[in-house]
């Protein structure tokens, strides 16, 4: 890639590390991360009415890095991307991350968007759409939708990062003047 990207979306499932990465890559390439469940959440967990007009916003801009996430969102930010960044770590390392996460949020009623807080946990036995239920059954698709970029965007660069250690690696040498993209 010659230049460094500015519109880049980072895919994965839940649990992989898409906002952390999308929060580093933003200081590393001081481009603004916008966290896509900030605009999408509302309170109790509703789609915010503004969603998509926050979207064609954000896509509007010259620089942005957010999570490639939510079906009606994705075509907008797909069409405006560089660079698509796919988190294709191990499926148990992924659930890993979502259960301790979810857990840490559950126990410390972390408040997240918009007045929101994480379900009770005896929930994910009952709720399909359980956050940690979702990123088991939601994993076969995450590779769908490269599929789907390489048929859309067939030029767009994709960079799949493996394990903790190669996006660490990739980590290290983007935005640095000289290196390869």
């Amino acid at each position: 890639m010659a230049e460094t990207p500015r519109r880049i979306i980072v895919n994965g499932v839940s649990g992989s590390g898409k906002t952390t990465l999308a929060a580093q890559l933003a200081r590393r390439l001081d481009i603004p991360h916008v966290e896509i469940d900030g605009l999408h959440h509302g309170a109790g967990w509703k789609q915010r009415p503004e969603f998509l007009d926050d979207v064609r916003a954000l896509v509007r801009q010259e620089a942005w890095v957010t999570e490639y996430q939510y079906a009606d969102a994705r075509p907008l930010l797909l069409e405006r991307a560089d660079l698509v960044v796919w988190l294709d770590l191990p499926r148990w390392l992924s659930l890993w991350q979502v259960v301790r996460r979810t857990l840490r949020r559950r126990w410390r009623r972390e408040v997240l968007w918009n007045g929101n807080v994480e379900q009770p946990l005896w929930r994910i036995l009952v709720d399909r759409e359980h956050i940690i239920r979702w990123a088991w059954t939601s994993w076969p698709a995450v590779a769908e939708r490269i599929e789907e970029v390489r048929r859309t965007r067939p030029g767009l660069p994709v960079v799949r990062l493996r394990s903790r250690r190669e996006v660490r690696a990739w980590l290290r040498i983007v935005g640095t003047p000289g290196r390869p993209r």
